[in-house]
């Protein structure tokens, strides 16, 4: 173990370098979530032979993600990021090879259990941004998070449209074609994890805290977190309230509309399949109109992060927060009001991604800087718990509104939750901008 000074460090210059490898590693890693996300519901349909699984695969995955982020994050304070974020990254390549022995198998439970693993990786992907920030000034912690969040964009939006490729690959290592992109997405995922393995040095976390520890003249101990004390440190900071309800409201309502979308369109263009194998996934032409479909709505969530962090640092946490729940209101009554319409379906869940980006962003920036040090990374591992279990909620409910309400329906009970935020937070810019001083 080296005991290298921080005096011989340049904190900056470190930060840059963490910025940039987070960046690579989240590009690389995106692969795997694209692909999850535009072949899951149809693949539990396949493998199940019933429309009332199609939600399954995001909410086992976004469970996972929920129960993992609180581990993980003990696992970066004990350890470090390095640690933290490896281990989802490897947890997450497991689980790519176990959907191509899923399909390959016609096994359904062992689908569920991928989606399990999958789940970590998107814990440690969520945990990279809170990562972008432990070095950086407050005048840049908005823009330092949003690119590492923009960097998944390549790798996300490419993820879904592999499957043409994926199914040539698939072929050659003689998997069905539905199989074929995960071979790139558990490639992707192996290459993350080794470059961050590898190049994260200095821990981004240790050296902040040791930085804290010299200029403060003593140590300040993390604690052992718990959702419990994460909570209560929550609790005690009305702008930590607001940033996590913000990040965890618009985590849910994204799911929901996400996860239910690929089967109304399949629904829509194709007309409701025999819901039993030689369905879904037989028609590639199908797979790739959905899978373009979802690539755009990732390019939404992730291509303008820039522009979201340079508006938290300019024009301040809480509008941007407004701005982003008003995007998922306008979202939501688009694709809902045009839902026989793909076009109009499609350019909802641009829309959606934008505002899930903006409120993600300003909100994680602002939950960052209003807890104190030592519960810092508990209450980030809790903000993930709760977004986890929001898309977790969404995932499992969407299913059943979809059944009962239609696309429509679920649009609406999507919207009432992004108006109720939106008010929240113009109430709380209220209350700040009676708080300044004439």
């Amino acid at each position: 173990m080296t005991t290298t000074s921080t005096t011989a460090l340049d904190p900056q210059r470190v930060q840059r370098r963490t910025v940039f490898l987070l960046s690579s590693a989240q590009l690389l890693s995106g692969i795997g979530n694209g692909a999850t996300l535009s072949i899951g519901s149809l693949l539990a349909v396949d493998l199940s032979g019933s429309e009332a699984w199609a939600g399954s695969i995001t909410t086992v995955l976004t469970l996972s993600a929920a129960l993992s982020a609180l581990p993980l994050a003990r696992l970066a304070e004990a350890r470090g990021r390095r640690f933290g974020l490896v281990s989802g990254l490897i947890a997450a390549m497991i689980g790519a090879l176990l959907v191509m022995a899923s399909v390959v198998g016609e096994s359904f439970p062992l689908l569920l259990l991928a989606a399990g693993f999958l789940g970590l990786g998107t814990a440690a992907n969520l945990q990279s941004r809170f990562a972008a920030v432990d070095l950086a000034h407050a005048e840049h912690r908005g823009r330092s998070l949003s690119t590492v969040v923009w960097a998944i964009t390549i790798g996300a939006v490419a993820g879904p449209n592999l499957i043409q490729p994926g199914a040539a690959v698939g072929a050659a290592l003689g998997l069905p074609p539905i199989a074929g992109p995960f071979v790139f997405s558990a490639a992707g995922l192996f290459l993350a994890a080794v470059l961050l393995f590898a190049g994260l040095r200095p821990d981004p976390l240790l050296l902040a805290r040791r930085l804290a520890s010299e200029t403060a003249g003593m140590g300040t101990l993390p604690v052992r977190g718990t959702i419990r004390s994460g909570l209560q440190a929550v609790r005690s900071s009305p702008r930590a309230i607001l940033a996590l309800a913000a990040v965890v409201a618009a985590h849910g309502v994204m799911v929901a509309i996400m996860s239910m979308t690929p089967l109304h369109l399949q629904q829509v263009v194709g007309g409701s399949h025999a819901g039993h194998h030689g369905g879904t996934t037989d028609s590639t032409d199908a797979l790739v109109l959905i899978g373009l479909t979802i690539s755009l709505h990732i390019a939404g969530m992730f291509a303008l992060s820039p522009l979201w962090g340079w508006l938290t640092d300019k024009a301040g946490r809480i509008q941007t927060i407004a701005m982003g729940h008003g995007l998922l209101l306008v979202a939501v009554l688009i694709a809902g009001i045009g839902q026989q319409e793909p076009v109009l379906v499609t350019t909802g869940l641009i829309i959606l991604g934008l505002g899930w980006s903006a409120a993600t962003i300003a909100g994680s920036t602002l939950l960052a800087e209003s807890i104190a040090e030592e519960q810092r990374v508990t209450v980030q591992g809790v903000s993930d718990t709760l977004m986890g279990a929001a898309g977790a909620t969404g995932g499992a409910t969407s299913g059943l509104v979809l059944a009962w309400l239609g696309y429509e329906g679920l649009n609406i009970a999507a919207g009432l939750l992004a108006a109720v935020m939106l008010a929240l937070t113009a109430a709380a810019a209220a209350r700040v901008r009676r708080s300044i001083p004439v």
